[in-house]
């Protein structure tokens, strides 16, 4: 009998989305046996956060041995930390936004220890990924770490966050959309292979969310919604073994944008506003992105700290070079024209690229 060529993967251990989680944090930490912990915390969440997340360790006899607060994300430091971290902590805690996940995930990837991500906002995929986005040497590199081994996201804090928070949440899992569909032409042309359970993971997830009839981004239910759909989407790139499932054209035009402004918005936002673009150009869900994203508000929100529509032409027109040999639908000179054409001439763009 032949034998079956199968691709090894990892998914989380501990798995919890809901109101309230935060105080069974330390019960889930004891179940699986992960007694002394290094937590890292986002700037000020420790204050918001802090006396009910020890309260819980306490609770379950877990001991803090190491605790950091993140503001920076340069790999050097990363690694200065991991190395430093007592020998006694058995699992790493990221407790915040991006940056402290970002951060204590490739600690713990570089210790070989398990990794809980415990996100107070859903900004983006990131908190479950497998995936870190660091400084390597000045600039922004998306660097493989591993997928978590635990995700608790507890409802009442997300929809606490900023509004610029949920609406990044939004730009980045609607970007799917158009990520699929460039993945999918790339393996046409023979650029890419193709996984089809992560591409199904990946695009039943978000059109479940777009069709989604609560719009209200303060509602729990959307919240669980939102974290829930993001949530997938990070195990499908574990499953594909690469971020394609999630990145595509409308990345490299966010990637590219970093590059030229000095009025960067939150990742989500210039993604969401690029998928906008980008569905329209391949002819994908065009209506449905655009229905939801006025729906949500998100169009509202973006229009009142409007991003600079030169700027982002340019991103348009360096997206192709952004990554050597990743196929999009920018990758044809013809349909960078068609955006760039787009850009200029659609009502909604007027009002969200100035």
């Amino acid at each position: 009998m032949s034998k079956l060529n199968q691709q090894q993967i990892s998914v989380p251990s501990i798995l919890k989305i809901g109101e309230g989680e935060l105080n069974y944090l330390g019960k889930y930490l004891k179940e699986s046996s992960l007694k002394n912990v290094a937590c890292f915390f986002s700037a000020g969440i420790e204050e918001i956060y802090g006396n009910q997340i020890y309260e819980c360790f306490k609770k379950s006899d877990i001991n803090v041995v190491h605790q950091n607060t993140i503001e920076e994300i340069h790999i050097e430091n990363v690694i200065h930390t991991a190395f430093n971290i007592p020998k006694t902590v058995g699992a790493l805690i990221g407790i915040g936004g991006g940056k402290a996940l970002d951060y204590s995930k490739y600690c713990a990837h570089v210790l070989a220890l398990p990794f809980i991500s415990v996100p107070t906002s859903t900004s983006n995929d990131g908190f479950c990924s497998p995936l870190s986005s660091l400084l390597v040497e000045g600039k922004r590199k998306t660097v493989n770490a591993k997928i978590p081994y635990g995700i608790v996201v507890d409802i009442n804090a997300v929809k606490e966050s900023p509004e610029s928070c949920i609406y990044s949440g939004i730009g980045d899992l609607i970007s799917k959309i158009t990520a699929g569909w460039d993945w999918k032409e790339a393996v046409n042309i023979g650029k890419e292979t193709f996984n089809d359970f992560a591409y199904l993971i990946s695009q039943n997830t978000v059109i479940d969310f777009l069709n989604y009839q609560n719009k209200n981004i303060r509602e729990p239910k959307f919240i669980y919604h939102l974290a829930n759909s993001l949530l997938m989407n990070g195990l499908s790139m574990e499953i594909a073994g690469s971020s394609r499932p999630a990145s595509g054209s409308e990345h490299l035009i966010s990637h590219a944008l970093d590059q030229i402004t000095t009025g960067c918005k939150m990742h989500g936002i210039q993604v969401g506003i690029a998928t906008y673009v980008c569905s329209y150009i391949q002819n994908n869900q065009f209506e449905l992105v655009k229905d939801f994203l006025i729906n949500t508000g998100f169009f509202n929100y973006v229009s009142k700290n409007p991003v600079n529509k030169n700027e982002f032409i340019e991103a348009v027109k360096q997206a192709p070079t952004v990554k050597e040999d990743f196929y999009t639908v920018l990758s044809n000179p013809a349909n960078v024209d068609k955006a760039i054409n787009f850009v200029n001439t659609d009502p909604l763009c007027q009002k969200i690229l100035v």
